[in-house]
Protein backbone atom coordinates (compact mmCIF):
# COMPACT_ATOMS: atom_id res chain seq x y z
CA UNK A 1 0.00 0.00 0.00
CA UNK A 2 1.09 3.12 -0.93
CA UNK A 3 -0.22 6.02 0.67
CA UNK A 4 -0.36 9.59 -1.41
CA UNK A 5 -1.81 12.84 -1.37
CA UNK A 6 -1.65 16.11 -2.95
CA UNK A 7 -2.01 18.12 0.08
CA UNK A 8 1.60 18.94 2.16
CA UNK A 9 2.41 21.57 4.32
CA UNK A 10 6.46 21.80 3.34
CA UNK A 11 6.05 20.73 -0.22
CA UNK A 12 2.02 20.47 -1.66
CA UNK A 13 1.77 18.16 -4.54
CA UNK A 14 5.37 16.65 -4.22
CA UNK A 15 4.49 13.12 -5.56
CA UNK A 16 3.06 14.55 -9.17
CA UNK A 17 6.55 16.82 -9.44
CA UNK A 18 8.34 15.32 -12.48
CA UNK A 19 11.85 12.82 -12.55
CA UNK A 20 12.93 11.75 -16.03
CA UNK A 21 9.72 12.28 -17.96
CA UNK A 22 7.44 10.56 -14.95
CA UNK A 23 5.68 11.32 -11.95
CA UNK A 24 7.19 10.43 -8.67
CA UNK A 25 4.21 8.25 -7.67
CA UNK A 26 4.76 6.97 -11.22
CA UNK A 27 8.57 5.59 -9.97
CA UNK A 28 7.66 4.31 -6.69
CA UNK A 29 4.90 1.95 -8.98
CA UNK A 30 7.05 1.11 -11.18
CA UNK A 31 9.69 -0.14 -8.53
CA UNK A 32 7.43 -2.32 -6.24
CA UNK A 33 6.19 -3.23 -9.23
CA UNK A 34 9.90 -5.45 -9.65
CA UNK A 35 9.60 -6.76 -6.18
CA UNK A 36 9.04 -10.78 -6.30
CA UNK A 37 5.75 -12.21 -4.57
CA UNK A 38 3.47 -9.20 -4.40
CA UNK A 39 0.73 -9.70 -5.22
CA UNK A 40 -1.31 -6.62 -5.60
CA UNK A 41 -0.19 -2.95 -5.38
CA UNK A 42 -2.62 -0.44 -3.84
CA UNK A 43 -2.64 3.80 -4.05
CA UNK A 44 -4.36 4.57 -0.82
CA UNK A 45 -5.22 8.17 -1.08
CA UNK A 46 -8.07 10.67 0.37
CA UNK A 47 -11.38 11.50 -0.65
CA UNK A 48 -10.68 14.87 -1.67
CA UNK A 49 -11.20 16.19 -5.06
CA UNK A 50 -7.38 17.17 -5.70
CA UNK A 51 -7.28 13.24 -4.93
CA UNK A 52 -8.74 11.56 -7.72
CA UNK A 53 -6.15 11.81 -9.65
CA UNK A 54 -4.23 9.07 -7.94
CA UNK A 55 -7.50 6.95 -8.59
CA UNK A 56 -6.90 7.57 -12.39
CA UNK A 57 -3.53 7.10 -12.06
CA UNK A 58 -3.83 3.68 -10.15
CA UNK A 59 -6.52 2.65 -12.88
CA UNK A 60 -4.19 3.87 -15.83
CA UNK A 61 -1.16 1.46 -13.97
CA UNK A 62 -3.72 -1.51 -13.42
CA UNK A 63 -3.14 -1.72 -10.01
CA UNK A 64 -5.75 -0.91 -6.76
CA UNK A 65 -6.75 2.87 -6.33
CA UNK A 66 -8.17 3.07 -2.64
CA UNK A 67 -9.60 6.29 -1.29
CA UNK A 68 -10.34 7.32 2.52
CA UNK A 69 -9.53 9.30 5.38
CA UNK A 70 -7.37 12.19 4.95
CA UNK A 71 -5.83 11.86 8.64
CA UNK A 72 -6.73 8.68 9.94
CA UNK A 73 -3.89 6.64 7.99
CA UNK A 74 -4.61 3.91 10.14
CA UNK A 75 -7.93 2.73 9.08
CA UNK A 76 -7.11 4.32 5.93
CA UNK A 77 -4.58 1.14 5.81
CA UNK A 78 -7.48 -1.27 7.20
CA UNK A 79 -10.02 -0.37 5.23
CA UNK A 80 -8.43 -1.12 2.17
CA UNK A 81 -7.26 -4.61 3.39
CA UNK A 82 -10.47 -5.62 4.01
CA UNK A 83 -11.59 -4.97 0.41
CA UNK A 84 -8.65 -6.80 -0.73
CA UNK A 85 -8.11 -9.33 1.60
CA UNK A 86 -4.75 -8.21 2.02
CA UNK A 87 -2.57 -9.97 5.11
CA UNK A 88 0.26 -9.10 5.27
CA UNK A 89 0.62 -5.29 3.90
CA UNK A 90 3.93 -3.50 2.62
CA UNK A 91 3.27 0.02 3.58
CA UNK A 92 5.08 2.50 1.55
CA UNK A 93 4.99 6.14 1.77
CA UNK A 94 4.88 8.24 -1.63
CA UNK A 95 8.10 10.47 -0.48
CA UNK A 96 10.01 8.07 -1.33
CA UNK A 97 10.85 8.02 -4.72
CA UNK A 98 14.48 5.67 -4.19
CA UNK A 99 12.63 2.59 -2.64
CA UNK A 100 14.65 -0.24 -2.76
CA UNK A 101 13.34 -2.91 -4.48
CA UNK A 102 15.69 -6.05 -3.17
CA UNK A 103 15.39 -4.00 0.60
CA UNK A 104 11.75 -5.09 -0.01
CA UNK A 105 12.35 -8.62 -1.01
CA UNK A 106 14.32 -9.69 1.86
CA UNK A 107 12.17 -8.00 4.25
CA UNK A 108 9.26 -9.60 2.49
CA UNK A 109 11.22 -13.23 2.68
CA UNK A 110 12.37 -13.04 6.57
CA UNK A 111 8.78 -11.91 7.32
CA UNK A 112 7.06 -14.19 5.48
CA UNK A 113 9.29 -16.90 7.22
CA UNK A 114 8.59 -16.18 10.67
CA UNK A 115 5.71 -15.55 13.20
CA UNK A 116 6.43 -10.81 13.18
CA UNK A 117 3.49 -9.02 13.92
CA UNK A 118 5.22 -5.93 12.42
CA UNK A 119 8.29 -5.34 11.08
CA UNK A 120 9.92 -2.53 9.80
CA UNK A 121 13.74 -0.70 9.30
CA UNK A 122 12.90 2.36 11.28
CA UNK A 123 12.70 1.38 14.86
CA UNK A 124 16.06 1.74 15.07
CA UNK A 125 16.94 3.50 11.63
CA UNK A 126 19.97 2.29 9.80
CA UNK A 127 19.05 2.49 5.92
CA UNK A 128 19.22 5.94 4.12
CA UNK A 129 15.83 7.85 5.01
CA UNK A 130 13.84 7.15 1.89
CA UNK A 131 14.20 3.55 1.75
CA UNK A 132 11.33 3.29 4.55
CA UNK A 133 9.27 -0.38 4.64
CA UNK A 134 7.22 -1.47 7.40
CA UNK A 135 5.15 -5.11 7.28
CA UNK A 136 2.44 -6.00 9.06
CA UNK A 137 -0.38 -8.63 9.22
CA UNK A 138 -3.72 -7.49 9.05
CA UNK A 139 -4.74 -8.87 12.80
CA UNK A 140 -2.15 -6.77 14.21
CA UNK A 141 -3.71 -3.51 12.20
CA UNK A 142 -7.02 -4.14 13.28
CA UNK A 143 -5.61 -3.99 17.31
CA UNK A 144 -4.10 -1.18 16.67
CA UNK A 145 -7.11 0.21 14.58
CA UNK A 146 -9.46 -0.27 17.79
CA UNK A 147 -6.93 0.78 20.48
CA UNK A 148 -4.89 3.91 18.88
CA UNK A 149 -5.82 6.66 20.45
CA UNK A 150 -2.84 9.02 20.09
CA UNK A 151 -3.58 11.49 16.78
CA UNK A 152 0.27 10.80 16.18
CA UNK A 153 -0.49 7.00 15.64
CA UNK A 154 -3.64 7.30 13.56
CA UNK A 155 -1.58 9.43 11.30
CA UNK A 156 1.48 7.99 10.80
CA UNK A 157 0.47 4.13 11.27
CA UNK A 158 3.37 2.64 12.47
CA UNK A 159 3.76 4.27 16.75
CA UNK A 160 1.28 2.34 17.83
CA UNK A 161 3.01 -0.99 16.89
CA UNK A 162 6.32 0.39 18.25
CA UNK A 163 5.07 1.96 21.19
CA UNK A 164 3.05 -1.54 22.46
CA UNK A 165 5.96 -4.01 22.45
CA UNK A 166 3.88 -6.06 24.71
CA UNK A 167 1.43 -6.81 21.93
CA UNK A 168 3.12 -7.36 19.49
CA UNK A 169 6.21 -9.50 18.19
CA UNK A 170 8.15 -6.51 16.61
CA UNK A 171 11.27 -7.20 14.73
CA UNK A 172 13.41 -4.15 13.37
CA UNK A 173 15.51 -5.02 9.76
CA UNK A 174 18.93 -3.50 10.24
CA UNK A 175 21.23 -2.84 7.65
CA UNK A 176 25.42 -3.77 7.94
CA UNK A 177 26.45 -0.45 8.40
CA UNK A 178 24.50 2.70 9.65
CA UNK A 179 23.61 4.80 6.89
CA UNK A 180 20.81 6.40 8.58
CA UNK A 181 22.27 9.91 8.21
CA UNK A 182 21.61 9.68 3.78
CA UNK A 183 18.84 11.77 3.39
CA UNK A 184 16.87 10.19 0.56
CA UNK A 185 13.23 11.04 0.99
CA UNK A 186 11.44 14.13 -0.18
CA UNK A 187 9.78 16.57 1.51
CA UNK A 188 11.32 19.90 0.18
CA UNK A 189 11.90 21.09 -2.91
CA UNK A 190 15.81 20.72 -2.80
CA UNK A 191 15.24 17.05 -1.81
CA UNK A 192 13.30 16.68 -5.06
CA UNK A 193 16.51 18.47 -6.74
CA UNK A 194 19.08 15.91 -5.50
CA UNK A 195 16.31 13.05 -6.57
CA UNK A 196 16.30 14.12 -10.02
CA UNK A 197 20.20 14.17 -9.89
CA UNK A 198 20.33 10.71 -8.76
CA UNK A 199 17.81 9.04 -11.34
CA UNK A 200 19.75 11.68 -13.90
CA UNK A 201 22.92 9.83 -13.17
CA UNK A 202 21.38 6.41 -13.65
CA UNK A 203 19.79 6.94 -16.63
CA UNK A 204 18.16 5.06 -19.14
CA UNK A 205 17.96 3.08 -15.76
CA UNK A 206 15.16 3.70 -13.75
CA UNK A 207 15.00 1.26 -11.27
CA UNK A 208 18.32 0.93 -9.25
CA UNK A 209 19.44 -0.30 -5.65
CA UNK A 210 20.70 1.49 -2.27
CA UNK A 211 24.38 -0.14 -3.15
CA UNK A 212 23.61 1.51 -6.99
CA UNK A 213 23.23 5.33 -5.28
CA UNK A 214 26.29 5.14 -3.17
CA UNK A 215 28.67 4.33 -5.96
CA UNK A 216 27.21 7.40 -7.27
CA UNK A 217 27.55 9.58 -4.21
CA UNK A 218 31.14 8.11 -3.85
CA UNK A 219 32.10 9.49 -7.03
CA UNK A 220 30.06 13.14 -6.66
CA UNK A 221 30.12 13.69 -2.96
CA UNK A 222 28.40 17.15 -4.07
CA UNK A 223 25.17 15.44 -4.82
CA UNK A 224 24.62 14.97 -1.23
CA UNK A 225 24.98 18.45 -0.01
CA UNK A 226 22.21 19.62 -2.22
CA UNK A 227 19.59 18.69 0.39
CA UNK A 228 21.79 18.32 3.83
CA UNK A 229 20.21 20.07 6.44
CA UNK A 230 16.88 18.86 7.44
CA UNK A 231 16.51 16.33 10.10
CA UNK A 232 15.33 12.73 9.76
CA UNK A 233 11.20 12.85 10.68
CA UNK A 234 11.01 16.07 10.92
CA UNK A 235 7.98 16.63 9.81
CA UNK A 236 6.65 14.02 12.73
Amino acid sequence: MIQVRTGSTRFPRKTLSVIEDKLMIWHIINRLKTVKKIEQIAIITTTKEDDKIFLELAEKEKILGFAGDENDLLNRHFECAKIIDADPIIRITSDCPLVDPKIVEKMLEIFLANDFDYMSNTIKPTFPDGLDVEIFTTSALSIAVQNARLDSEREHVSPYFVNNPEKFKLFNFENDADLSFNRWTVDYERDLEFIREIYSKMKPKLVFSMNDILKILMKNPDISKINEGPSRNEGW
